[in-house]
């Protein structure tokens, strides 16, 4: 069983999202049990729009960059919906992905057809083996699909689609309502996966209904990139230089969280 499985087995992991190696580096410095992408924080990073937009070598290149700065520490991939419509395309790029070190994937339904998702996970685990955690990220809940009542009971369908594809875990964004998240925990056999969002219980509360990770998604990164705005149109205007050292991490710091080269 893989490190990053067995964390799903009891408790809350509360997952931080990187974007790069270097804010891996930082992650694991701060104590965190393990470390996911975010598919927007590194499509950002490498100057792409979110989504299906950056080339596959460089999202590969970017998990292997965060496999190295993490040290050892589980890592999962957030997949998009797997940068391809066809199965054995998304298999094909689950592969380099294990093979770079990653111990985890999310892989979007983007509130499609569960059939969809469905014969991509299944190619994933035929190319991949048991070992590789699979999220199957269920997007009702972001993208409003359907009514708001019924969403539990459609993710909960789709969510047994998954598993029989061979999905480990189910991802539920935007599900912040306490009662819609018992609700979601009884109606799915998978650790259920919820998202940082206005409105989500705090993890305490979290842990208590039964879900079982906490994901960060892009908002430690919109945070980052959003001192970094502020800082930036400040010193365009002035050009002064102390609103650039306030909370900042000195160089001598920052360059000793990083590892060795090779």
């Amino acid at each position: 069983m893989t490190a990053f499985r067995e964390l799903h087995r009891s408790g809350l992991l509360i997952l931080p999202n990187a974007w790069d190696g270097g804010s891996a580096a930082l992650m694991r410095s701060l104590g965190a049990k393990a470390i996911a992408t975010t598919s927007a924080g590194v499509a950002w990073a490498l100057g792409w729009p979110d989504g299906d937009a950056p080339p596959v070598d460089r999202v590969v290149q970017a998990a292997r960059d965060v496999v190295r700065a993490a040290q050892g520490l589980p890592v999962s991939v957030d997949f998009e919906g797997g940068y391809s419509d066809e199965p054995a395309q998304v298999a094909a790029v689950a592969r380099r992905l294990v093979e770079v070190g990653a111990q985890g994937i999310n892989i979007e339904d983007g509130g499609g057809s569960p059939e969809v998702l469905a014969a991509k996970i299944a190619a994933i685990r035929a190319a991949v083996g048991p070992e590789l955690f699979i999220n199957a990220r269920c997007d009702l809940w972001l993208r409003g699909v359907g009514e708001a009542g019924t969403r539990v009971a459609e993710a909960a369908r789709r969510g047994a689609i998954y598993r029989a594809a061979g999905a480990d875990g189910l991802f539920a964004p935007g599900l912040v309502e306490e009662a819609g998240i018992a609700d979601m925990v009884k109606a799915t056999d998978m650790p259920l996966n919820l998202l940082a969002y206005p409105g989500l219980p705090e993890a305490k509360r979290l842990e208590a209904l039964g879900v079982r990770r906490l994901s960060a998604g892009s908002g430690i990164v919109g945070a980052a990139l959003g001192r970094a705005a502020a800082l930036t149109r400040d010193f365009l205007v002035d050009g002064r230089s102390e609103p650039l050292g306030e909370g900042a991490l000195s160089w001598g710091e920052l360059n000793a969280l990083m590892p060795p080269a090779p």
